[in-house]
């Protein structure tokens, strides 16, 4: 006898339907998740290749530390070649930050590469410098006679050298003001120190959005600072 074949009922299609909905639901949150945390993993690469660059630079400089760029203020000044944004690009055999602006190349969000965390987006578009990442603002300021040097600050694998950040600014703080870094890998935060290794905080442990909590192992403020810094 010839077997007879049926399609599925519309009741049946709206079930299988309405079971793929609900994995969808359940999935796209650990998905998410997932992507967060890959994203996380580039940016702590990035993190260390800037970290290591500042260690050989030091080398090369007698101890001294980079300058941190401009402050409290969103970034117009990118030529100074002290900045660490220039100097360590030279240490890595890159172009500077200078030269990218007047190249027309400055990196922004979505570009491959360590200047961008790739859970890093644009907040202004009219602004003309974006920087994923920011040094401490309080090392190396340009407020002080001379840069910080590397051997003379205490417990550098707590020391704070660079973090994320909400790209107007090169040189971060935690504040409740819009310099502060920002934790964007899933609550967290990424940091660097000084020792070169580069380790995920809470953005509520780091003071993201509020201001330092001066944490034991997260020293923003460097010891022996005549600069008083800004008010958080």
């Amino acid at each position: 006898m010839r077997a007879q074949s049926r399609g599925f009922t519309l009741i049946e299609l709206l079930v299988v339907l309405a079971i793929m909905g609900v994995l969808t639901a359940l999935l796209a949150p650990a998905l998410g998740y997932a992507c967060g945390v890959a994203d996380s993993v580039k940016c702590q690469s990035a993190l260390k290749q800037w970290a290591l660059a500042m260690r050989v630079y030091a080398q090369q400089n007698n101890g001294a530390l980079p300058r941190r760029g401009q402050g409290v203020q969103p970034t117009a000044v990118v030529n100074r070649p002290e900045d660490w944004f220039n100097a360590l690009p030279k240490v890595m055999g890159m172009p500077g930050y200078k030269e990218m602006d007047t190249g027309g190349t400055i990196p922004r969000p979505g570009d491959d590469g360590i200047w961008m965390c790739p859970s890093a987006h644009e907040t202004d578009a009219q602004t003309q410098y974006y920087f994923a990442y920011g040094m401490n603002m309080r090392l190396s300021t340009w407020l002080t006679g001379v840069p910080d040097y590397l051997d003379m600050i205490r417990s550098p694998s707590t020391q704070v050298f660079m973090a994320d950040g909400p790209g107007t600014y090169c040189s971060i703080l935690p504040s409740s003001k819009a310099y502060s870094p920002v934790a964007r890998h899933n609550g967290m935060v990424n940091i660097s120190f000084l020792d070169g290794h580069v380790a995920s905080f809470a953005g509520e442990y780091v003071g993201c959005g509020k201001g330092d909590p001066h944490q034991p192992d997260v020293r923003w403020l460097v010891p022996g600072s005549a600069w008083p810094g800004p008010k958080e």
